[in-house]
């Protein structure tokens, strides 16, 4: 899976890439404009089939942050609303001092808009979707069947439909990837599927209730952290590319995707020395006689890795910053040294903003 995700990835890379520059020009044809917003959406919704498919074998790399699950919750409604249709109404009930926790909050958001999408199935005449949240503390009694989670406080976020319901035969099987109850065609199995994966993979547990005629229920539990941290809506992205003016080494070995990242820096102000693999790159860097201030490097290359390339890298140029990018499963990085928490990791596809942004965040970093 993750060698897929890889190749998948870098393709998807370059074709958002390459059609958000695009959609950026202030003169480009109305006609072609609409033509280039279907490519870069339905380039998005491959992006997104990948996560899935790593996220229900919890091979997905989460960028895990402080949320209030409260304004998660809070922040996707309008989504949600647009996504059950009139005939649904759509009540939430969220505690007003909900501890923090920390999570992936794009994979928060995909496992609201997977359950939301289950009940509204679940639900073809219309009926009621309650979400809600509140603290709870586990301990050694009372605690939901099989969830395997230490003793603790925890925040707990449930979503319940007042749909048909299920027999206990299929709540046995329902985060299995690919099982569903819809006929062909309806539906691919792995929403639920990917709700399981993304709650395991964050330290969690989702518990199942359901009887036939009176509707379901998933309880979704997640560690409470008791960092103080302000916690603020995150700012929404734009397309606006971040400029600077540091000279950039670029490594990458797929073509496509190393020409694109390069003219987008450049047309950020940046200096690029583009390489497309170790050596390559160690003989750029040794001509160069300016400062190095960041290697942007790909995990996973033939001969030196990324982690190995940086680190002698910065034997040359000592305050030199890394910020590394790959399409690989969390399994592939971990093996490459690539998820250890003071690792910069930009994780593939990504857009042009996404990418200078996150170049800021880093040559800013004290």
């Amino acid at each position: 899976a993750g060698g897929i995700a890889h190749d998948f990835n870098n393709m998807l890379g370059v074709i958002l890439g390459h059609t958000e520059l695009l959609l950026a020009e202030p003169d480009l044809n109305r006609s072609f404009r609409a033509d280039l917003a279907d490519i870069r959406d339905a380039a998005t919704r491959s992006a997104d089939l990948v996560r899935q498919l790593l996220a229900f074998s919890r091979k997905q790399v989460l960028q895990p942050k402080v949320l209030n699950l409260n304004e998660t919750v809070s922040g996707t409604t309008k989504m949600l609303r647009r996504l059950i249709g009139e005939d649904v109404e759509l009540k939430t009930s969220l505690d007003p001092v909900l501890r923090p926790v920390k999570a992936d909050p794009g994979q928060i958001e995909q496992v609201l808009l997977n359950l939301a999408t289950n009940a509204r199935d679940a639900m073809p005449r219309g009926g009621r979707l309650t979400i809600s949240t509140t603290n709870t503390a586990l301990r050694r009694g009372r605690r939901p069947q099989g969830d395997g989670l230490p003793a603790g406080q925890y925040v707990v976020v449930t979503v319940s439909d007042s749909g048909g319901g299920m027999d206990a035969a299929t709540q046995e099987r329902i985060f299995e990837p690919f099982f569903t109850t819809k006929e062909q065609g309806k539906g691919t199995g792995l929403g639920l599927a990917t709700v399981y994966g993304i709650i395991k993979q964050s330290g969690g547990h989702v518990a199942v209730e359901s009887q036939l005629g009176h509707g379901t229920t998933f309880r979704i539990y997640l560690p409470a952290i008791e960092q103080a941290a302000a916690l603020g809506s995150e700012q929404t992205e734009c397309n606006r590319l971040i400029r600077g003016l540091e000279n950039i080494l670029l490594v990458e070995d797929e073509p496509g995707l190393r020409h694109l990242i390069q003219h987008v820096l450049e047309r950020a102000g940046y200096t690029v020395l583009a390489a497309g693999n170790g050596a390559e790159a160690l003989e750029r860097a040794g001509r160069h006689v300016d400062r190095i201030h960041l290697a942007i490097v790909d995990v996973v290359m033939p001969g030196l890795n990324g982690c190995e390339l940086a680190e002698s890298l910065r034997q040359q140029y000592p305050g030199m910053r890394a910020l590394y990018m790959s399409g690989y499963s969390d399994d592939i990085l971990s093996r490459h040294g690539a998820l250890a928490e003071d690792v910069a990791l930009l994780p593939k596809p990504f857009t042009p903003a996404a990418l200078t942004r996150r170049i800021r965040e880093v040559l800013d970093a004290a």
